[in-house]
């Protein structure tokens, strides 16, 4: 007798091979059937006739490792679940909640807090990898958990804030980390190589600690060092030697292209953001999709050449991070008491300013002025509105421009930015877009990733409780089926399904995972293919969808058409094996 029995559904197994009608029948925690039940019986059946069946999404970069251990994460991670997420990759962009070193710890304090606003000593009563682990699994998980071990704690823990290169003896400190994280149950190393204290890095040192994945075949997960048009090969590149000189998987997270346009940039701009007002009603015919295409064939290159890489998107055209990832590098040196000073000093905003307005994007971003990763330059101040700040003062500013906070306080964007940072103890998190946020004419740029059947989607959800989420954290999935297959054609459903769980649990050595099989885990998403959509917009964005009617975590059922039972703590902590 089954537990659950999934009658007369399509069902879409997560390999990329169409559907066919069959049931699936669940016992405990796995899958026992798929195929045709003919008179069995089930404590609980479920009518799929018309409904699609398949594995639950695997998402393969996000952030909600950083609230998965609050008392209230299931709360706060509900608008996952909500829309088909059984399983989620965290630790990545380098940041992660283990392993925490006492050497340095004020400064790692001060680098986790600036996205979390956590008490480290307070809030955090493990050190290791496996300590964080263990404590998460004894209090439970809302859903499946992977972590990363995160190479900027790891960095800080051994260096301290420095901006220098590692020494060979410091690389194998920090080699040692990573293999004992690994060795605990992290998947794997991942960096940010655009933010402090990755960008202080170089591809040596990342290759160096990559072999410390060989043993046990970790993945290695890449914020790029850049994503500017002019330098975005160089960093890819950099990724597909950590991975083929070691004989590893490597992920390129959360892929896009920022057009360098020199000289002509701000007329330029202009004209796009005009053009994407005017997309809603109208589409220019230019070719958008040159610049992403070019990074998949690049990737597919390297794949032929023997490298094992992957690479994610996330459906959107509106980016998130910190506002001090806007800033030259030398300016985030030292502790944040000294970022702080920089940033009241008039002389240093002048050169601040002067390094944004004329410094040169060159490779890889070392030298003073020079780095390889501008966004003011290249995406104009106009790019970036405000997303989540720390006091009740400024919630006001949270979804608007910089670009009009400052024109209402009659200053320059950077130093409404500048006092916006003093004000907030530097915790200002950032939406940026080219132009409007979500418009038609800069989405046609994501096409080419977007419909590749070897580019995984993903959320790179950062849900705090604090600010104004994107849009993605209630309804990316939801959004990629309904505007992307359904209403684009972009690509086959069985494609699309595979995307985002076939492929993610394959690259990331997730056993049993992202598939409807006999014997795998019962992660189970029931959707309408004819109904799923996304209701949320970058106003509303805690929308949620529609077309989700059920969803299995471990052959829990967790959603049940409008109903979230917050009572379940159904996932399992995924340790690398």
């Amino acid at each position: 007798m089954f537990d659950v029995l999934i009658r007369n559904g399509l069902v879409f197994d997560g390999t990329g091979t169409p559907g066919i009608k069959a049931d699936v029948g669940i016992e405990k925690d796995r899958i026992s059937l798929v195929g045709h039940a003919n008179g069995a019986v089930a404590a609980r059946e479920i009518d799929a006739s018309g409904k699609v069946v398949c594995p639950g999404i695997v998402d393969p970069h996000s952030h909600a490792d950083l609230t998965i251990f609050r008392s209230d994460h299931v709360r706060m991670l509900e608008p996952l679940v909500r829309q088909g997420i059984t399983t989620f990759i965290g630790g990545n962009c380098g940041l992660a909640m283990a392993p925490l070193g006492n050497k340095h710890r004020k400064e790692l304090q001060q680098y986790i807090e600036i996205f979390t606003n956590l008490d480290l000593d307070r809030e955090c009563p493990w050190q290791s990898m496996g300590e964080f682990l263990d404590t998460i699994e004894q209090r439970g998980v809302l859903l499946n958990t992977g972590v990363l071990a995160p190479h900027g704690v790891i960095r800080i823990n051994q260096l301290g804030p420095e901006r220098r290169y590692a020494t060979d003896a410091e690389c194998d400190a920090m080699a040692e980390e990573v293999e004992r994280a690994v060795d605990e149950g992290a998947l794997g190393l991942s960096a940010g190589l655009q933010y402090y204290p990755g960008s202080h890095s170089d591809t040596r040192e990342m290759v160096r600690l990559g072999r410390a994945l060989k043993r046990h075949d970790g993945i290695f997960a890449c914020h790029l060092r850049s994503y500017s048009a002019n330098t975005l090969p160089q960093a890819i590149d950099e990724v597909v030697e950590v991975a083929r000189t070691n004989g590893i998987p490597a992920q390129i997270s959360h892929i896009f292209s920022i057009p360098d346009y020199g000289p002509f940039g701000r007329p330029i701009r202009a004209a796009i953001r005009a053009l994407a007002k005017l997309s809603k009603y109208w589409m220019p015919p230019l070719p958008l999709e040159g610049p992403l295409r070019q990074c998949v064939d690049r990737m597919l290159r390297a794949i032929e050449q023997g490298a094992d890489i992957g690479m994610d998107i996330m459906p959107s055209t509106t980016g998130f991070t910190h506002l001090l990832a806007f800033f030259p590098p030398w300016a985030l040196e030292g502790s944040r008491g000294d970022i702080i000073a920089r940033l009241r000093d008039p002389e240093c905003r002048a050169r601040i300013r002067r390094a944004i307005d004329h410094g040169k994007m060159k490779w890889p971003h070392v030298e003073n002025d020079s780095w390889s990763l501008n966004l003011f330059q290249l995406m104009g101040w106009e790019c970036c509105r405000i997303m989540a700040v720390a006091s009740e003062k400024n919630k006001h500013y949270e979804g608007m421009r910089l670009v009009d906070i400052a024109h209402d306080l009659g200053k320059h964007p950077l130093d409404a930015a500048c006092d916006l940072l003093l004000e907030e103890d530097g915790h200002v998190l950032i939406f940026e877009s080219m132009a409007q946020p979500e418009d038609n004419l800069t989405e046609r740029t994501t096409f080419a990733p977007i419909r590749h059947p070897k580019v995984a989607i993903s959320t790179d959800t950062i849900l705090m409780g604090m600010g104004r989420p994107s849009l993605l954290f209630s309804s990316c999935y939801p959004k990629f089926l309904g505007r992307y297959v359904r209403e684009k054609h972009l690509l086959p459903l069985e494609t699309a399904i595979h995307k985002m769980t076939g492929l993610p649990a394959a690259h990331f050595r997730l056993k049993g995972r992202g598939q409807i099989a006999e014997g795998a885990f019962a992660d189970v998403l029931v959707f309408d293919s004819d109904r799923i959509a996304s209701r949320a917009t970058f106003d509303q964005p805690q929308r949620t969808p529609v077309g989700v009617e059920h969803v299995f975590i471990n052959g829990k059922h967790v959603v049940e058409g409008d109903t979230f039972h917050a009572d379940l703590k159904a996932g399992a902590v995924l340790r690398h094996t």
